[in-house]
């Protein structure tokens, strides 16, 4: 693990706030992520990378890595026109300039799949498809949350909660001179996403165990029936994919299943770090600089304030990597033009010194930087341009 000081060395003359990504920590997590995926092929998910030189990086790394799982149909198109193909758009799109251009592309050979949930969708796709004069291949995001008396245990996603409203969806689809069934999807959101070993929190960890036992069994049988129910008429289907970085190790055994997606796993941000099943390596941060000095144990650094998306909680707030011991203070946070840091650790600090947090999710942390340095044998060994550096932004 790297430290505080090794941190502050390579830091040196680099201006603040930045962003690092610490190689030898990037790197055991690609690995280990391909060796957790039981011969099934992983799909990167570039909502939690951002950056066209890290997506190849992952891809060089393994031919386990195929394909990507794009947040944005905007995205995928510039991820396409960059070089990459297999192209799967995880959330349904709706304005016409963007899935005119998917189809032109889609008619030009590359593979970009749209995600679809509903008959109106499927309609509209028909429409924009017979003016461009061109198909579009869709996958179906089927449902897998599960409810409980007074508990929906997941997320709101798709409508298409049961066997026989996929197959409907399917029928149309299959009905349609404009549209091609290429995948299934679902996303087992209440396991990949939910933490279960959190020191803090351990009569919570007990019952979000047991819920997500439950949820397992019962979503597993849910996809291996809508799967059995689509095969059964003879219909292909090029991939099914589930999972993510939380429920890799229980996804990749699915036999349904031919690829999972992993995303927020490669920088592994701290909301992260509770899971039981497995554990990787922080592998980006972000410095920020003391600037004042304004009480004993009191750091005031500038910036910082990068909050996660989610509903709103502590958890959603930067963490303090290094120095150890360090923390925000309770009421002030995180803030956009400055933080106060507390610390009472025996490292002496002083002004211009740098504070190393954690950002709580991935990919959202590169929405702020232009760049992320790369950190390699205590120095910065070249940086990488962010979407943001690539003057992007697709959401």
């Amino acid at each position: 693990m790297i430290d505080y000081a090794t941190l502050k060395k390579a830091l040196k003359g680099t201006e603040m706030p930045c962003a690092l990504l610490l190689v030898d920590s990037f790197q055991q997590n690609v690995k280990q992520i391909a060796a957790n995926s039981k011969q099934k092929h992983i799909r990167v998910a570039s909502k939690s990378i951002r950056s066209i030189s890290v997506l190849k990086d992952i891809f060089q790394s393994s031919s386990t890595f195929r394909g990507i799982m794009s947040y944005s149909g905007s995205e995928a198109i510039y991820l396409a026109d960059h070089g990459f193909d297999d192209l799967l758009i995880a959330y349904p799109i709706w304005n016409e300039t963007i899935l005119h251009n998917i189809a032109e592309r889609v008619k030009s050979g590359k593979t970009l799949t749209v995600m679809i949930d509903s008959v109106a969708h499927i309609d509209r796709l028909e429409a924009i498809a017979k003016k461009a004069k061109s198909t579009f291949l869709v996958c179906i995001d089927i449902d897998l949350s599960s409810s409980y008396p007074g508990l929906h245990f997941g997320v709101h996603r798709s409508p298409i909660k049961t066997v026989e409203h996929a197959i409907a969806i399917v029928n149309r689809i299959n009905d349609s001179r404009y549209l091609q069934l290429d995948g299934v999807m679902g996303y087992e959101a209440q396991i990949a996403g939910v933490t279960d070993n959190d020191p803090k929190q351990k009569m919570k960890n007990q019952a979000i165990r047991f819920l997500k036992k439950t949820s397992s069994k019962e979503l597993t049988k849910k996809r291996h029936n809508v799967i059995a129910a689509i095969k059964s008429k003879g219909i292909p289907l090029r991939f099914v994919n589930g999972g993510g970085t939380g429920s890799l190790h229980q996804t990749a055994l699915d036999e349904h299943v031919t690829e999972v997606t992993v995303g927020s796993g490669f920088y592994n941000p701290h909301l992260f770090d509770y899971y039981q099943a497995f554990q990787l390596k922080p592998a980006l941060v972000y410095a920020i600089e003391i600037t004042r000095i304004p009480a004993r144990h009191i750091y005031t650094c500038s910036g910082g304030g990068y909050i996660a998306s989610g509903a709103m909680g502590y958890d959603r707030l930067p963490k303090v990597f290094l120095p150890e011991g360090a923390h925000l203070t309770t009421h002030e946070g995180a803030g956009e033009v400055q933080t106060p840091i507390v610390y009472k650790g025996d490292i002496p600090l002083e002004h211009g010194d740098p504070i190393i947090l954690r950002h709580s999710k991935a990919g959202e942390l590169c929405e702020h930087f232009q760049y992320l340095h790369l950190v390699k044998n205590g120095r910065i060994v070249r940086r990488y341009t962010t979407y943001r550096g690539d003057q992007q932004c697709f959401l």
